[in-house]
């Protein structure tokens, strides 16, 4: 039996020598390679922290001190050492999530996953500690160096420096690197201080020293260590970075050696107040294949062979990422003022293509979106066009900026959000399912969803067009599917995609649904119920060909893969319900959840959209057996009376709302589709 084996909670490492300690690492390692190499997961920054959680976890007493993970994305050892050494199902449903999470253990504190909120939680949950009364807890928050680009970390610091009677302790897990390597100034101040000349030697000559003299050298070396740590910071200058902020700091330390680890961790433990604990480590440490791979040391990996390293059953089709990627340097070359703005996700967001081709012409602003959205509506003052670049998840943290910075300067900005809809083994804090209800609220915004490639390619050239306004495009995770060609494009630019013999159902599909929505309209034909399915490309505003089509069927159903609360569905209605149409709508989409990990079809089909329960409720609908109902076309109307509706959708609202005596059933259909159960529906003329 190995010593991990062994290991069923903190207080087991106790127990442990030095050598055991040095070999239970190995095996973490070991553990962690082969287990990540089957299910995928972040590898590389988990082999960066084993030494330094071990020693945390020697240090500190977990639960009862708190320790919080900046993003979570390294907490894996944290989790081994806490009794969860069952990977088997990392990150899928039913299994291990791949942050920390709290219905897992006790242990476990911050669930979200966004970057550079730790320092926060660490200040409140100090604080509370204090004024509880309960000043034997200690709080620890773990925070990666890429973090400290972040704004909020400065926030969290400028108030943990001015109440110094707390004890709590920041571990800067510096190595160099976020995703990629870490930009900006905070990352040249720690590179000099990583490889600053006078530390290394002094640090190995006088270890080498002690060493000479044996057990008991090493011993009093161990001791005096931490005073010899104060000493360097000040020889070589490494407290400049901290000095404003009243923050012990100790450090640098050899994130990897266990024992100076656990020496600085129990000197700002016995300090008593905030202590910064600055931890050089080194991502993917101990796996060759890591350390070899320039991009990103094996941040996050798929399933690969773990003797080489080598992704197994890959597809080979080509991802949504790499299609954004190859556009916009097409685009950029023809288009000098193209410039692309990225949050310390060059690589994972594909702008590192126009960065190799136009060097001068991409900003990567470290995480920091909300500063990448002013800043993006300074250099369209300026005259650029800037293409910002993220994960739709973290679009939620620059809402203001889009809202109040962007959208109120009318600035001519693209958004392109990587990962939008369900993302599936990531969890909550990763799906990108807010974008389209949060950005819609944004006034003159033009929101798109390509279907496939091309129309991303479409898209993306007539959002780069617009200088009056702030463009998004979304897309989600993976890879592309097949071009789906549309039957005809209508003058406002939405793509009808199939047409029934019947006009009994209008499905209208939001990007990626498409292919939903065709395989829905299949089963409806099969039922003798005809369905129009279309793709508005750009989905808000809303375009007038969709009211003027719903004017004619007689129900409407949208599909998306947002929250159904205040997402495109809420939209539609709204417009016809202003239009004077009262085509019944049924929305369709994600609940108002944070939904756990597990596979996107999963996923889908819990929240009901597959073709089978759409089809079967629509169904339903049409034979007027479940609500919201389809209305039943009037059988004595003219036979133009549906291409009448259609000429006048876009102005019959102006008509309906002047009109004082007008009955009130668009109104009592938005508080209640059950009221309208009982009674058919006319359409407003």
């Amino acid at each position: 039996m190995g010593i991990l084996e062994t290991i069923h909670g903190p207080r087991d490492l106790d127990r442990l020598t030095d050598r055991e300690l040095v070999q239970l690492a190995a095996e973490v390692r070991a553990f962690l390679v082969a287990n990540v190499a089957k299910t995928g997961g972040h590898l590389g920054p988990n082999l960066g922290v084993v030494e330094t959680t071990i020693a945390i976890h020697r240090v500190f007493d977990s639960p009862r001190d708190a320790i919080v993970f900046d993003t979570g994305h390294q907490s894996y050892v944290h989790k081994l050492l806490t009794g969860r050494q069952d990977f088997s199902k990392l990150r899928q449903r039913g299994g291990m999530a791949g942050y920390p999470q709290r219905s897992e253990s006790e242990h476990d504190i911050v669930e979200s996953s966004h970057a550079s909120s730790s320092l926060s939680w660490a200040d409140g949950i100090s604080r509370a500690f204090e004024l509880t009364g309960q000043k034997d807890r200690h709080v620890i928050a773990v925070v990666g160096d890429g973090a400290l680009t972040g704004g909020m970390t400065w926030e969290a610091l400028n108030n943990i420096s001015d109440d110094n009677n707390r004890r709590l302790i920041i571990v800067v897990n510096d190595n160099g690197r976020s995703y990629a390597p870490t930009i900006g100034g905070m990352a040249r101040f720690l590179n000099t201080v990583r490889t600053r000349r006078g530390y290394r030697n002094l640090y190995l000559t006088s270890r080498r020293a002690f060493d000479k003299l044996g057990t008991p050298g090493r011993s009093f070396y161990r001791g005096v260590r931490g005073g010899l740590h104060g000493f360097l910071s000040r020889f070589v200058n490494n407290e400049a970075l901290y000095s404003n902020l009243d923050i012990k700091y100790i450090g640098p330390v050899h994130g990897h050696d266990l024992q100076a680890m656990e020496e600085a961790l129990r000197q700002a433990k016995n300090y008593g107040a905030p202590v910064i604990v600055h931890a050089i480590t080194q991502k993917g440490r101990g796996y060759e294949p890591a350390l070899r791979d320039a991009a990103d040391q094996f941040h996050s990996v798929g399933q690969i062979d773990p003797e080489t390293g080598e992704p197994t059953g890959s597809s080979s089709k080509q991802a949504w990422t790499d299609v954004f990627s190859d556009e916009i340097v097409r685009l950029a070359e023809k288009d000098p003022k193209i410039v692309g703005v990225t949050a310390a996700m060059l690589r994972p967001t594909g702008l590192h293509r126009l960065a190799e081709r136009f060097p001068e012409r991409v900003h990567d602003v470290g995480i920091a979106e909300q500063h990448a959205a002013t800043s993006a509506a300074g250099l369209a003052y300026g005259g650029l066009h800037p293409v910002v670049a993220i994960y739709a998840t973290f679009m939620n943290r620059a809402f203001d900026q889009v809202l109040m910075d962007v959208g109120l300067h009318k600035a001519g900005v693209t958004f392109v959000l990587d990962r939008a809809g369900v993302t599936g083994p990531d969890g909550p804090s990763h799906h990108g399912i807010w974008d389209l209800a949060i950005l819609q609220v944004v006034p003159d915004i033009r929101l798109a969803a390509p279907r496939d490639g091309t129309r991303f390619r479409e898209e993306l050239g007539e959002a780069v067009a617009v200088d009056d306004a702030p463009t998004v495009l979304r897309f989600p995770k993976g890879a592309v599917q097949p071009d789906i060609d549309a039957v005809r494009r209508l003058e406002d630019g939405v793509d009808v995609l199939r047409e029934g013999d019947r006009k009994d159902v209008l499905l209208v599909t939001v990007g990626p649904m498409a292919d939903l929505g065709l395989k829905v309209a299949d089963r409806l034909a099969a039922q003798g119920i005809g369905a129009t399915v279309v793709d508005p490309r750009w989905v808000v505003p809303v375009p007038k060909s969709i009211l003027a089509l719903a004017a004619e069927h007689r129900i409407v159903v949208t599909i998306e893969d947002g929250i159904r609360v205040g997402g495109i569905g809420t939209r539609v209605r709204q417009d016809l319900r202003e239009a004077g149409i009262d085509t019944a709508v049924d929305e369709l989409g994600l609940p108002d959840a944070f939904i756990e990990h597990a596979s996107r079809d999963e996923i889908l089909e819990d929240a009901g959209l597959t073709p089978q329960k759409i089809a079967r409720d629509l169904v339903a609908q049409v034979l007027g057996s479940r609500v919201p109902i389809a209305r039943p076309l009037p059988a004595d109307a003219p036979a133009d009376a549906a291409s009448a509706d259609a000429d006048s959708a876009a102005s019959a609202g102006d008509a309906a709302s002047s009109d004082a005596s007008a009955p009130s059933t668009a109104d009592a259909s938005d508080a209640s589709d059950e009221s309208r159960a009982d009674a058919p529906k006319k359409r407003r003329a």
